[in-house]
């Protein structure tokens, strides 16, 4: 990183009476002993306007080891370091060897705007009113959100056991949905493999223009 200071300058109505003085000139600029890489450049022009400027050259800041946390090890990358052959020297690793990463890449799992044991809740019920009723409205996250838990409850059913039911039943809120789901999937969707519900969109909300959507079993 390169610093230019301009010390003096001088303009044309004062050149031809005033010249500079190098001892004065000597005892404005700093020591060139704590200066390290630095140069002095005098010039001048025809218009007779000289002016003296001093060029420092910084070294780059000494780069440390290691950051606590999260953050990245060294963070450039892009500076030509020879040890930094890959990616991985960027990541923080804890003593027993696990990797820290901050991101969620490939994990995207649709919010609805609540936190976990409230969105479990609000899809355990939406699942239980489509499967009592058959058809629902809601808006169009909250209907492709609860798609894949109805075709996990038919797929349950579809196995019949024993287990597939108490696991059916730890899910659906009401009992008796669960037995009816369980005595009747098999004529309904016995040659279906997948593709229970159905989702048709309709007109936006009232209020707040949420897209709305009808889902439906098939």
């Amino acid at each position: 990183m390169a610093i230019t200071v301009a010390v003096a300058t001088t303009t044309a109505a004062d050149c031809s009476s005033n010249r500079w003085s190098m001892q004065s000139l000597s005892s404005a600029l700093p020591s060139l002993n704590s200066i390290s890489c630095s140069s002095i450049r005098f010039s001048s022009s025809s218009h007779c306007r000289p002016s003296l400027s001093l060029t420092r050259t910084q070294q780059a800041p000494h780069l440390f080891s290691s950051y606590m946390g999260l953050a990245s090890n060294n963070p450039l990358l892009s500076l030509g370091f020879s040890d930094l052959t890959s990616f991985e020297h960027g990541l923080a690793f804890v003593d027993n060897g696990c990797r820290i990463s901050a991101m969620r890449h490939g994990r995207r799992v649709p919010k609805l705007s609540r936190p976990p044991d409230q969105r479990r809740a609000l899809l355990r019920g939406l699942t239980t009113q489509l499967l009592k009723h058959g058809r629902i409205k809601t808006t169009r996250a909250r209907a492709s959100a609860v798609r894949k838990y109805v075709d996990k409850m038919i797929t349950l059913a579809k196995d019949g056991s024993l287990h597939k039911r108490r696991q059916a039943l730890g899910f659906i809120y009401e009992k008796q949905i669960v037995h009816a789901l369980f005595a009747e999937v098999q004529e309904r969707y016995g040659e279906r493999n997948g593709g229970y519900t159905r989702i048709i969109r309709t007109l936006p909300r009232r209020g707040d223009n949420a897209p709305m959507a009808y889902i439906e079993l098939v």
